[in-house]
């Protein structure tokens, strides 16, 4: 199986498991660290051009499991992290690697929210180097094996 493949359906099973778990998912811990992941791996290569901004913003719209909280609250959540990203990559980092660590009190959202990033990463059909790695340092901001979610 071609890796865009493989891609494609770890992308869909991890938003079929998302689903799945859509109700046990509506804690502000979980809505805060789920925009700083998205937010994360939007600047994964430490830029966010517009159209980028606008597709991650749209599959956070779209996206089932964030349909529990208000979009135009998810919206500002997403635009303030992309702030302190695009202001100061390195230190914006850190502020958002701390939102998303309070994700780690609960597995089951911490696990959710790293699915989030893998599949707003793979959105494109283009996980890339830059958007894995941030990816699996959120792991470890989380607890989590990355080999869990084969990073």
């Amino acid at each position: 199986m071609a890796l865009w493949d493989r891609l494609k359906e770890s992308a869909s099973t991890m938003q079929t498991q998302l689903t799945a778990r859509k109700n046990d998912l509506k804690s502000g811990a979980f809505r805060d660290a789920s925009m700083a992941m998205c937010a994360l791996v939007a600047a994964a290569d430490g830029s966010v051009d517009p159209s980028e901004r606008q597709r991650v913003a749209q599959l956070i719209a779209a996206n089932e499991v964030l349909q529990n909280f208000p979009a135009d609250d998810l919206r500002r959540r997403f635009e303030d992290n992309i702030g302190k990203l695009t202001a100061d990559f390195a230190f914006g980092k850190v502020s958002v690697m701390q939102e998303i660590a309070k994700a780690r009190r609960k597995p089951a959202e911490a696990r959710a929210v790293i699915q989030i990033g893998i599949v707003i990463g793979g959105a494109d059909g283009d996980f890339d180097k830059d958007e894995r790695a941030v990816v699996r340092e959120a792991c470890y901001a989380l607890d989590l094996p990355p080999h869990e979610f084969d990073l």
